[in-house]
């Protein structure tokens, strides 16, 4: 069966302009090379370091930054390319929740107009409709009808958020991008907001990709995991595979660092020496030699290519084949 979303090779290079007349003097490569594919109905996780351009994969995807290269397919057609009309089409079928759930609200509007913009935009509903249409998905995100009449400053960060996940959900879309939906809430919210997406795909028939730095966040509500690392994926797998039995030096420096709800517990910490080296001027070879503990000496001389080890369970690494 064709994946619902198949992302190929892609690339989002910002250029860096210096001088009076703006002359390009070198890029930063946010995200460098990155391929996977989403199966309807399925979640897949990327995680990795701040700066590792997780976010902008997500941002590349929905068109909301330009592409430098690639290829984006949705249910087997190229939309990499797409404006206008196709990219109008689109929108309705790939949506985001945003990271903070507060500076991505109006704080002018009302719920019940937050909700309301995208199907205004896109004309679909009317009327009554669409006013129940508002009133069902507040009430199926954990809100009352009611509260649509406020602003968002009347609400908590949790509340907020779900605001954020009705809003998604307005144009009924096959797939939603989650930047961080989470991390910026309270830890007790945290699981109730996780819960609620995990309901949802259920209901609305939803493929999830989630983006983050919590680990345990992805185990939980992750089918597939990617690991990225200074704009590239340097481990694919399924969940299970991914934490369990990590293969890549990085992605085990990763899970060293999650926290054990267990006090006699000891966990052996990786600590990586040294700082993410500058995507503007990312180093030969492979990109984590300078931090890995087992480095070799072709490492900084040839890039490691993705090489399947059996289940799908896909590293980037000379330690391996």
């Amino acid at each position: 069966m064709d994946p619902l979303l198949a992302v190929e090779n892609l690339k989002v290079h910002f250029p860096i302009k210096k001088g009076v007349l703006s002359k390009t003097v070198g890029y930063v490569y946010a995200v460098d090379g990155v391929s996977f594919v989403l199966q309807r109905g399925q979640t897949l996780g990327i995680v990795g370091e701040s700066g590792c351009g997780k976010t902008t994969a997500g941002l590349g995807i929905l068109k909301l930054v330009p592409v430098t290269s690639g290829t984006i397919r949705y249910d087997g057609k190229d939309v990499t390319d797409a404006d206008g009309r196709r990219l109008r089409a689109l929108r309705r079928e790939m949506q985001i929740i945003f990271q903070d759930p507060y500076s991505s609200l109006n704080p002018r509007m009302t719920v019940n107009q937050i909700i309301n913009d995208p199907m205004q935009v896109h004309g679909v509903f009317a009327g009554s409709e669409r006013q129940d249409r508002i009133a069902y998905l507040l009430e199926r995100v954990g809100l009352s009808p009611e509260q649509g009449r406020r602003y968002p400053h009347e609400f908590s960060g949790g509340q907020r958020q779900r605001i954020g996940i009705a809003r998604a959900l307005a144009l009924n879309p096959s797939i939603i991008i989650g930047d961080e939906p989470v991390s910026a809430l309270d830890v007790s919210i945290q699981a109730q907001i996780i819960n609620l997406l995990i309901e949802l795909q259920k209901d609305f028939h939803l493929s999830y990709i989630i983006i983050a730095h919590d680990l345990a966040v992805v185990e939980y509500i992750c089918d597939h995991v990617a690991v990225m690392y200074l704009g590239r994926i340097v481990e694919r797998a399924a969940h299970g595979p991914i934490y369990t039995a990590p293969k890549h030096p990085y992605t085990q420096a990763l899970l060293s660092a999650v926290p054990v709800p267990d006090p006699k517990t000891k966990r052996d910490r990786i600590i990586l020496k040294g700082d993410v080296p500058s995507p503007i001027n990312p180093p030969a070879g492979c990109r984590f030699h300078p931090r890995c503990p087992y480095r070799m000496e072709i490492c900084d001389k040839k890039e490691p290519q993705l090489q399947d080890l059996g289940g799908g369970h896909e590293v980037s690494c000379f330690l391996y084949g």
